[in-house]
């Protein structure tokens, strides 16, 4: 029998130093699935805005702004959409998470596609923006009222 389970545990050589960016993605495509399975009751399904934090890396300046669903929000250089936004309900452990495009526009420049995915609120790190200037992740999931606004 433990011969047969280290067989089974045997990888070829090339397999076994890992790589990051591999081991990165599975994670992500695993705790998406899982997050995608867990069922979300009918108030989650309603949240129509992110709430985003980003930070400047140059100027050290944090900025809180709010992204309606389909509504590009500017950011520095960066244009931010949000596709979707999903948040667990109170009586599940907490975790928000949204579907962002993210664009860079420069004067003369076209326009580059720096991020398409989800972020997780509860794991920043694990689908972060790589943007050599701006950070970018997501706080919460959040119904706009009538009276509030977007703000960039």
């Amino acid at each position: 029998m433990a011969r047969l389970v280290q067989i089974i545990n045997r990888r070829p050589r090339r397999q076994r130093r890992g790589n990051k960016h591999s081991t990165v993605a599975l994670s992500v495509i695993v705790f998406a699935g899982l997050f995608a399975l867990s069922p979300f009751n009918l108030q989650a399904a309603e949240r129509d805005a992110v709430v985003l934090q980003g930070l400047d890396k140059v100027t050290a300046r944090i900025s809180k702004f709010t992204v309606k669903l389909d509504t590009p929000v500017a950011f520095g250089t960066l244009e931010i959409t949000a596709r979707a936004c999903h948040k667990k309900p109170p009586e599940e452990p907490p975790e928000s998470a949204a579907f962002l495009e993210i664009h860079e526009k420069q004067q003369g420049e076209p326009e580059e596609l720096f991020f398409s995915g989800w972020m997780f609120a509860s794991t920043p790190g694990l689908s972060a923006l790589q943007h050599p200037v701006y950070d970018v992740w997501v706080l919460d999931c959040t119904i706009l009222d009538e009276n509030s606004e977007s703000n960039g």
